[in-house]
Protein backbone atom coordinates (compact mmCIF):
# COMPACT_ATOMS: atom_id res chain seq x y z
CA UNK A 1 0.00 0.00 0.00
CA UNK A 2 1.46 3.47 -1.12
CA UNK A 3 1.81 5.97 1.45
CA UNK A 4 3.03 8.87 0.23
CA UNK A 5 1.13 10.97 -2.61
CA UNK A 6 2.13 13.10 -5.21
CA UNK A 7 0.52 15.14 -7.92
CA UNK A 8 2.58 17.76 -10.37
CA UNK A 9 2.93 19.69 -13.61
CA UNK A 10 6.61 19.75 -13.07
CA UNK A 11 9.03 18.72 -15.99
CA UNK A 12 11.09 15.20 -15.22
CA UNK A 13 14.69 16.27 -15.23
CA UNK A 14 16.93 13.30 -14.79
CA UNK A 15 15.56 11.71 -11.37
CA UNK A 16 14.05 14.92 -10.57
CA UNK A 17 10.97 17.37 -11.42
CA UNK A 18 12.26 20.59 -12.29
CA UNK A 19 11.28 24.59 -11.94
CA UNK A 20 9.57 24.47 -15.74
CA UNK A 21 5.89 23.68 -16.35
CA UNK A 22 4.47 20.78 -18.25
CA UNK A 23 1.89 22.79 -19.70
CA UNK A 24 0.30 19.67 -21.16
CA UNK A 25 0.84 17.22 -18.38
CA UNK A 26 -0.54 16.56 -14.80
CA UNK A 27 1.43 13.41 -13.60
CA UNK A 28 0.41 11.23 -10.84
CA UNK A 29 3.21 9.28 -8.38
CA UNK A 30 2.93 6.72 -5.54
CA UNK A 31 5.76 5.45 -2.94
CA UNK A 32 5.63 3.14 -0.22
CA UNK A 33 8.93 4.53 0.65
CA UNK A 34 10.17 7.74 3.07
CA UNK A 35 13.13 9.97 3.96
CA UNK A 36 15.23 11.08 1.42
CA UNK A 37 14.70 8.43 -0.81
CA UNK A 38 11.42 10.62 -1.97
CA UNK A 39 14.15 13.22 -2.91
CA UNK A 40 14.43 11.40 -6.27
CA UNK A 41 12.32 9.99 -8.53
CA UNK A 42 13.45 6.67 -7.95
CA UNK A 43 11.73 6.39 -4.83
CA UNK A 44 8.43 7.04 -6.62
CA UNK A 45 6.18 5.22 -9.40
CA UNK A 46 4.73 7.05 -11.57
CA UNK A 47 0.82 5.69 -12.05
CA UNK A 48 -2.11 6.96 -14.44
CA UNK A 49 -4.93 9.26 -12.80
CA UNK A 50 -6.67 6.51 -12.71
CA UNK A 51 -4.21 4.24 -10.58
CA UNK A 52 -3.89 7.17 -8.51
CA UNK A 53 -7.14 7.60 -7.73
CA UNK A 54 -7.79 3.74 -6.98
CA UNK A 55 -5.30 3.62 -4.65
CA UNK A 56 -6.02 6.46 -2.39
CA UNK A 57 -9.21 5.24 -2.66
CA UNK A 58 -8.47 1.99 -1.39
CA UNK A 59 -6.59 3.42 1.75
CA UNK A 60 -9.23 5.94 2.60
CA UNK A 61 -11.64 3.40 2.63
CA UNK A 62 -9.47 1.86 6.12
CA UNK A 63 -10.79 4.73 7.33
CA UNK A 64 -13.73 4.75 9.90
CA UNK A 65 -16.92 6.33 8.74
CA UNK A 66 -18.74 9.28 10.66
CA UNK A 67 -21.03 7.04 12.11
CA UNK A 68 -18.25 4.57 13.38
CA UNK A 69 -16.58 7.60 14.74
CA UNK A 70 -19.65 8.92 16.79
CA UNK A 71 -20.34 4.70 18.00
CA UNK A 72 -16.85 4.93 19.59
CA UNK A 73 -18.43 8.05 21.33
CA UNK A 74 -15.55 10.65 19.59
CA UNK A 75 -16.10 13.42 18.08
CA UNK A 76 -17.15 14.35 14.10
CA UNK A 77 -13.66 16.05 14.20
CA UNK A 78 -11.97 12.55 14.46
CA UNK A 79 -12.92 11.53 11.11
CA UNK A 80 -10.17 11.50 9.00
CA UNK A 81 -9.23 13.26 6.11
CA UNK A 82 -7.89 13.20 2.49
CA UNK A 83 -5.73 16.56 2.40
CA UNK A 84 -3.82 18.37 -0.15
CA UNK A 85 -0.75 20.29 0.47
CA UNK A 86 0.06 22.83 -2.07
CA UNK A 87 3.71 24.93 -1.46
CA UNK A 88 4.14 28.13 -1.92
CA UNK A 89 6.71 30.51 -4.19
CA UNK A 90 10.69 29.68 -4.21
CA UNK A 91 10.57 26.05 -3.46
CA UNK A 92 12.69 23.28 -5.45
CA UNK A 93 10.94 20.07 -5.37
CA UNK A 94 13.16 18.70 -2.95
CA UNK A 95 12.58 21.49 -0.41
CA UNK A 96 8.77 20.75 -1.50
CA UNK A 97 8.79 17.06 -0.31
CA UNK A 98 10.82 17.79 2.41
CA UNK A 99 7.82 19.93 3.74
CA UNK A 100 5.61 17.65 2.84
CA UNK A 101 7.13 15.00 4.72
CA UNK A 102 7.24 17.28 7.69
CA UNK A 103 3.60 17.89 7.95
CA UNK A 104 3.34 13.92 7.38
CA UNK A 105 4.78 13.39 10.13
CA UNK A 106 3.48 16.04 12.62
CA UNK A 107 0.47 15.70 11.60
CA UNK A 108 -0.99 13.24 9.82
CA UNK A 109 0.77 10.06 11.27
CA UNK A 110 -0.18 7.85 13.75
CA UNK A 111 -3.03 6.14 15.58
CA UNK A 112 -4.33 10.57 16.03
CA UNK A 113 -3.17 11.27 12.66
CA UNK A 114 -5.45 13.04 10.27
CA UNK A 115 -5.11 10.85 7.64
CA UNK A 116 -3.47 10.85 4.10
CA UNK A 117 -1.80 14.18 2.83
CA UNK A 118 -1.03 14.46 -0.42
CA UNK A 119 1.62 16.33 -2.04
CA UNK A 120 0.88 19.10 -4.90
CA UNK A 121 3.98 20.23 -6.62
CA UNK A 122 3.41 23.59 -8.76
CA UNK A 123 7.54 24.62 -11.07
CA UNK A 124 8.52 27.10 -8.34
CA UNK A 125 11.83 27.95 -9.62
CA UNK A 126 13.74 27.66 -6.01
CA UNK A 127 14.90 31.29 -6.32
CA UNK A 128 13.97 34.48 -4.41
CA UNK A 129 14.82 36.15 -7.63
CA UNK A 130 12.39 34.43 -9.19
CA UNK A 131 9.02 35.76 -7.61
CA UNK A 132 7.42 37.07 -10.82
CA UNK A 133 8.23 34.27 -12.84
CA UNK A 134 6.71 32.22 -10.11
CA UNK A 135 3.91 33.95 -9.95
CA UNK A 136 2.90 33.22 -13.65
CA UNK A 137 3.85 29.79 -12.70
CA UNK A 138 1.42 29.82 -10.64
CA UNK A 139 -1.31 31.42 -12.99
CA UNK A 140 -0.45 28.54 -15.82
CA UNK A 141 -0.76 25.81 -13.20
CA UNK A 142 -4.32 26.89 -12.21
CA UNK A 143 -6.31 25.33 -15.23
CA UNK A 144 -4.37 21.74 -14.13
CA UNK A 145 -5.24 21.95 -10.23
CA UNK A 146 -8.60 22.85 -11.39
CA UNK A 147 -9.21 19.79 -13.37
CA UNK A 148 -8.01 17.69 -9.97
CA UNK A 149 -10.85 19.74 -8.26
CA UNK A 150 -13.45 19.37 -11.02
CA UNK A 151 -12.63 15.01 -10.89
CA UNK A 152 -12.88 15.16 -7.09
CA UNK A 153 -16.20 16.79 -6.97
CA UNK A 154 -17.23 14.21 -9.74
CA UNK A 155 -15.85 10.92 -7.53
CA UNK A 156 -17.47 12.75 -4.67
CA UNK A 157 -20.67 13.07 -6.52
CA UNK A 158 -20.52 9.26 -7.43
CA UNK A 159 -19.94 8.33 -4.14
CA UNK A 160 -23.05 10.17 -2.73
CA UNK A 161 -25.69 8.88 -5.11
CA UNK A 162 -24.43 5.47 -5.00
CA UNK A 163 -24.63 5.90 -0.65
CA UNK A 164 -28.63 7.01 -1.44
CA UNK A 165 -29.38 4.43 -3.78
CA UNK A 166 -27.65 2.04 -1.35
CA UNK A 167 -29.51 3.64 1.90
CA UNK A 168 -32.81 3.61 -0.57
CA UNK A 169 -32.54 -0.30 -1.27
CA UNK A 170 -30.76 -1.32 2.22
CA UNK A 171 -32.68 0.68 4.56
CA UNK A 172 -30.82 3.49 6.43
CA UNK A 173 -28.94 1.80 8.89
CA UNK A 174 -27.85 -0.88 6.29
CA UNK A 175 -27.28 1.68 4.03
CA UNK A 176 -24.98 3.45 5.75
CA UNK A 177 -22.72 0.98 6.12
CA UNK A 178 -22.06 0.57 2.17
CA UNK A 179 -18.87 0.77 1.10
CA UNK A 180 -20.05 3.31 -1.15
CA UNK A 181 -20.16 6.12 1.75
CA UNK A 182 -17.30 8.17 1.60
CA UNK A 183 -15.06 8.15 4.47
CA UNK A 184 -12.93 10.92 4.07
CA UNK A 185 -13.43 14.22 4.23
CA UNK A 186 -11.34 16.43 2.38
CA UNK A 187 -9.72 18.99 3.27
CA UNK A 188 -6.64 21.30 1.83
CA UNK A 189 -3.54 23.04 3.09
CA UNK A 190 -1.81 25.82 0.74
CA UNK A 191 1.01 27.90 1.60
CA UNK A 192 2.31 31.40 0.40
CA UNK A 193 2.05 31.70 -3.48
CA UNK A 194 0.15 28.48 -3.40
CA UNK A 195 -2.45 29.60 -2.01
CA UNK A 196 -2.23 31.98 -5.36
CA UNK A 197 -2.54 28.80 -7.70
CA UNK A 198 -5.64 26.98 -4.91
CA UNK A 199 -7.54 30.58 -5.52
CA UNK A 200 -7.12 30.67 -9.35
CA UNK A 201 -8.01 26.69 -9.63
CA UNK A 202 -11.34 26.61 -7.33
CA UNK A 203 -12.18 29.32 -9.46
CA UNK A 204 -11.83 27.58 -13.00
CA UNK A 205 -13.02 24.67 -10.90
CA UNK A 206 -16.31 26.26 -10.23
CA UNK A 207 -17.19 27.74 -13.39
CA UNK A 208 -16.61 24.29 -14.94
CA UNK A 209 -18.76 22.66 -12.56
CA UNK A 210 -21.57 25.61 -13.14
CA UNK A 211 -20.92 26.87 -9.28
CA UNK A 212 -22.16 23.50 -7.67
CA UNK A 213 -24.50 24.10 -4.52
CA UNK A 214 -25.54 20.14 -3.61
CA UNK A 215 -21.63 19.16 -2.23
CA UNK A 216 -19.21 20.70 0.03
CA UNK A 217 -15.71 20.28 -2.18
CA UNK A 218 -13.41 20.91 0.51
CA UNK A 219 -14.36 20.91 4.29
CA UNK A 220 -11.17 22.92 5.82
CA UNK A 221 -9.22 25.21 3.86
CA UNK A 222 -6.00 26.95 5.22
CA UNK A 223 -4.51 29.49 3.85
CA UNK A 224 -1.17 29.61 5.50
CA UNK A 225 1.11 33.08 4.86
CA UNK A 226 -1.48 33.43 1.65
CA UNK A 227 0.17 35.69 -0.89
CA UNK A 228 -3.57 36.69 -1.99
CA UNK A 229 -5.14 40.20 -1.73
CA UNK A 230 -6.32 40.66 1.98
CA UNK A 231 -9.70 41.62 0.56
CA UNK A 232 -10.79 38.61 -1.27
CA UNK A 233 -13.72 37.46 0.20
CA UNK A 234 -15.78 40.91 1.18
CA UNK A 235 -19.09 40.14 0.61
CA UNK A 236 -19.44 43.34 -1.55
CA UNK A 237 -17.34 42.02 -4.40
CA UNK A 238 -19.05 40.71 -7.48
CA UNK A 239 -20.80 37.00 -7.03
CA UNK A 240 -18.49 35.82 -9.83
CA UNK A 241 -15.39 37.07 -8.40
CA UNK A 242 -12.77 34.24 -6.99
CA UNK A 243 -13.54 34.77 -3.21
CA UNK A 244 -17.46 34.31 -3.62
CA UNK A 245 -16.72 30.94 -5.87
CA UNK A 246 -13.94 29.73 -3.03
CA UNK A 247 -16.32 30.34 -0.51
CA UNK A 248 -19.25 28.41 -2.28
CA UNK A 249 -16.99 25.06 -2.43
CA UNK A 250 -15.83 25.15 1.09
CA UNK A 251 -17.06 24.54 4.61
CA UNK A 252 -15.13 26.63 6.16
CA UNK A 253 -11.49 28.77 4.95
CA UNK A 254 -8.91 29.74 7.83
CA UNK A 255 -6.39 32.00 6.96
CA UNK A 256 -3.20 32.12 9.48
CA UNK A 257 -1.39 35.64 9.11
CA UNK A 258 1.18 37.18 10.70
CA UNK A 259 2.82 41.17 10.42
CA UNK A 260 6.24 39.85 11.24
CA UNK A 261 6.48 37.85 7.70
CA UNK A 262 8.61 40.23 5.95
CA UNK A 263 8.79 38.02 2.68
CA UNK A 264 4.80 39.16 2.31
CA UNK A 265 5.68 42.56 2.98
CA UNK A 266 7.84 42.70 -0.34
CA UNK A 267 5.48 40.57 -2.04
CA UNK A 268 2.95 43.35 -1.66
CA UNK A 269 4.88 45.65 -3.52
CA UNK A 270 5.87 43.78 -5.98
CA UNK A 271 2.22 42.26 -7.11
CA UNK A 272 0.40 45.17 -6.37
CA UNK A 273 0.46 48.55 -4.99
CA UNK A 274 -2.20 49.16 -2.25
CA UNK A 275 -3.21 46.13 -1.42
CA UNK A 276 -2.20 44.04 1.49
CA UNK A 277 -1.31 40.45 1.95
CA UNK A 278 -4.03 38.19 3.71
CA UNK A 279 -1.10 36.32 5.29
CA UNK A 280 0.40 39.41 6.59
CA UNK A 281 -2.86 41.60 7.50
CA UNK A 282 -5.36 39.30 7.70
CA UNK A 283 -9.40 40.04 6.53
CA UNK A 284 -9.37 43.44 5.17
CA UNK A 285 -12.67 43.61 6.91
CA UNK A 286 -13.49 41.16 9.41
CA UNK A 287 -17.19 42.50 9.33
CA UNK A 288 -17.81 42.06 5.87
CA UNK A 289 -16.62 38.76 4.80
CA UNK A 290 -18.47 35.50 4.10
CA UNK A 291 -19.30 33.94 7.24
CA UNK A 292 -17.65 30.61 6.43
CA UNK A 293 -14.32 32.69 6.15
CA UNK A 294 -12.50 33.64 9.53
CA UNK A 295 -8.08 34.76 10.46
CA UNK A 296 -6.24 33.71 13.62
CA UNK A 297 -3.01 35.89 14.34
CA UNK A 298 -0.31 33.50 14.84
CA UNK A 299 2.05 36.24 15.67
CA UNK A 300 2.62 35.04 19.48
CA UNK A 301 2.47 31.43 18.08
CA UNK A 302 5.98 31.77 15.73
CA UNK A 303 7.96 34.18 17.69
CA UNK A 304 11.23 33.26 17.60
CA UNK A 305 11.30 31.17 14.51
CA UNK A 306 14.07 31.72 12.08
CA UNK A 307 12.09 31.71 9.35
CA UNK A 308 8.53 32.98 9.60
CA UNK A 309 6.93 32.77 6.49
CA UNK A 310 6.87 29.36 7.15
CA UNK A 311 6.76 29.41 10.15
CA UNK A 312 3.54 28.05 11.06
CA UNK A 313 4.76 24.46 10.00
CA UNK A 314 7.99 24.30 12.48
CA UNK A 315 6.64 25.80 15.59
CA UNK A 316 4.90 23.44 17.71
CA UNK A 317 2.16 25.69 18.91
CA UNK A 318 0.93 26.71 15.52
CA UNK A 319 1.15 22.71 14.10
CA UNK A 320 -1.26 21.94 17.34
CA UNK A 321 -3.75 24.78 16.19
CA UNK A 322 -3.47 23.83 12.60
CA UNK A 323 -4.20 20.33 12.98
CA UNK A 324 -7.58 22.08 15.27
CA UNK A 325 -8.36 23.94 12.57
CA UNK A 326 -8.39 21.18 9.88
CA UNK A 327 -10.27 18.85 12.64
CA UNK A 328 -13.32 21.99 12.25
CA UNK A 329 -12.86 22.60 16.14
CA UNK A 330 -15.30 25.56 16.55
CA UNK A 331 -14.13 28.73 15.80
CA UNK A 332 -14.42 30.19 19.45
CA UNK A 333 -12.66 26.85 20.88
CA UNK A 334 -9.87 27.71 18.81
CA UNK A 335 -9.39 31.10 19.71
CA UNK A 336 -9.72 30.05 23.52
CA UNK A 337 -7.04 27.11 23.40
CA UNK A 338 -4.62 28.47 21.16
CA UNK A 339 -4.67 32.07 20.54
CA UNK A 340 -3.74 34.35 23.72
CA UNK A 341 -5.21 37.74 24.04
Amino acid sequence: MANSYMITNRCVDGDQLSGKIDASNTSYFTSGKSGKALCSLAGWEKVSGVKFRETLTAEAANFPTEDDVLAAEANNEDQKHVSLFIHGYNNSWIEAVERYQNIKKNIFTGAKGLGVPVLFTWPSNGNAAAYLPDREDARATAPQLADVFVELHDHLTKMQRAAAISNIRNGSPEGSKQSTVCRAKVSVIAHSMGNYVLQNALAIASRKLNNPQLITLIHQLVMVAADVDNDIFQTDKPSDGDGSLMSNLCYRISAMYTGLDQVLGASAGLKHFGIRRLGRSGLSERSNVWDNVLDMDVTRLVEGQSNIHSAVFDSAPARLLLTDVLRGVDRNILARNHLPN
